[in-house]
């Protein structure tokens, strides 16, 4: 199976997972600027030189020698589960994509005919929102009518991959608290350009995609959308340290325990 998602900086100095929805594009980013003291032109999901990826054929026996050496420093970067899916619901379901697009083709009209979706216009939010839900959680524990997409597959799947191959992690990162944590990131990585976590840009690559959430977060989940939810994402709560209880809350609620996580993700 290898390391799919994985990347590293081209002088091998941070490994990272690649976990979609959790600031994926401002992390390569700052990898891109510790190698090379400049951001990367574009999407940095677009780059095919200057970082490594698993995706790239040639950086594949880097990647794989330096995590199962466990020598180089491992990160990745998880979201509270309730605004991780409704992230996804308005960039990938109601968002029209970089290449002009609806996400995946057909799936926003198969979208409205199978599950009553509506993304166009002044539609209901709360309402098309909580039908996607019920959607996602049929992808995810029934693989029906698709598999699950990354964008709304659970965290704790995507970090799972690096462990069961043969790696481990050094540090975790909220989304929620995230200066802080890239920032004892980067103090365990020899770079070759500092870079200022405070002051550089944030690189959401999703924004403005779709239209801006009309509500606050806790809106879209009535005690139902609740209870999908916490069915979805069971471990990301768990591992992670979030609160299932309440939606309004998005910061983690305890220290993730590294142990709990390599002993549980290694289940798989």
């Amino acid at each position: 199976m290898g390391f799919p998602g994985t990347w590293m900086t081209e002088s091998q100095s941070v490994v990272y997972r690649v976990i979609p929805k959790c600031a994926c594009s401002t992390i390569g980013q700052i990898m891109f600027y510790s190698d090379h003291g400049r951001f990367f032109d574009g999407d940095i999901h677009d780059a095919k030189s200057g970082i490594h990826k698993w995706g790239l054929e040639e950086s594949q026996q880097f990647i794989a020698e330096r995590v199962t050496s466990q020598d180089t420093y491992t990160f990745t970067c998880v979201r509270n589960p309730y605004t991780r899916v409704l992230s996804a619901f308005f960039d990938k379901i109601c968002g029209i994509q970089r290449n002009g697009k609806h996400y995946r083709g057909n799936l926003v009209p198969r979208l409205a005919r199978q599950y009553g979706v509506e993304t166009e216009g002044e539609f209901d939010q709360i309402k098309s929102f909580r039908r996607f839900l019920l959607f996602a959680r049929d992808t995810i524990k029934y693989r029906r009518p698709m598999d699950p997409d990354i964008h709304w597959s659970a965290v704790a799947g995507h970090a799972s991959t690096l462990v069961n191959n043969g790696g481990r992690y050094d540090k975790i990162v909220a989304t929620e608290d995230f200066k802080t944590g890239m920032k004892e990131v980067m103090k365990n990585v020899e770079s070759n350009h500092q870079i200022d976590i405070d002051t550089m840009p944030r690189f959401n690559e999703s924004e403005g995609h779709g239209p801006k959430r009309a509500h606050p977060v806790e809106d879209y989940f009535d005690d139902l959308s609740m209870h999908l939810v916490y069915e979805i994402y069971k471990r990301d709560f768990v591992l992670f340290k979030y609160d299932h209880m309440d939606p309004s809350n998005k910061m983690p609620i305890a220290e993730i325990d590294m142990d709990e996580i390599h002993a549980k993700l290694g289940d798989n």
